[in-house]
C-alpha cells in the first residue's frame, strides 16, 4: 500500500513532532484521512494557516486526493516562510 521511498520520510518528520495536514474538504477529511492528520481545506487555508503555529522549522507533510491542492498549500505555507515543507500528494503515498 505504501512507498517506502515516500513514506519513510513522511513518516519520520511526522515521529519527529511534524504537522500531519490533510487540505481536502471536511466531507474528504470525514470519509477517511490519515490517523493524526489536521484538516484544513486548501480553500480555507489563508485565513487559517495560523492554525499551524508560528514555528517556521517545524515540518509540515501535506497530501490531498490528487496532488493539486497540496502543493497549492505547500507553495502557500513556503511564501509563508515554513522551510520543513513535504508535499506527499497523495494520501496513499503515506
Amino acid at each position: 500500500m505504501s512507498n517506502a521511498a515516500t513514506s519513510s520520510p513522511a513518516r519520520e518528520l511526522i515521529a519527529k513532532g511534524g504537522i500531519l495536514l490533510d487540505v481536502r474538504t471536511p466531507e474528504e477529511f470525514t470519509a477517511g484521512h490519515l490517523p493524526g492528520a489536521i484538516n484544513i481545506p486548501v480553500q480555507q487555508f489563508s485565513s487559517r494557516m495560523g492554525e499551524l503555529g508560528n514555528d517556521p522549522a517545524r515540518p509540515v507533510v501535506l497530501y490531498c486526493r490528487s496532488g493539486a491542492r497540496s502543493a497549492m498549500a505547500a507553495s502557500m505555507l513556503r511564501s509563508a516562510g515554513f522551510q520543513r515543507v513535504l508535499d506527499i500528494s497523495t494520501m496513499s503515498a503515506y
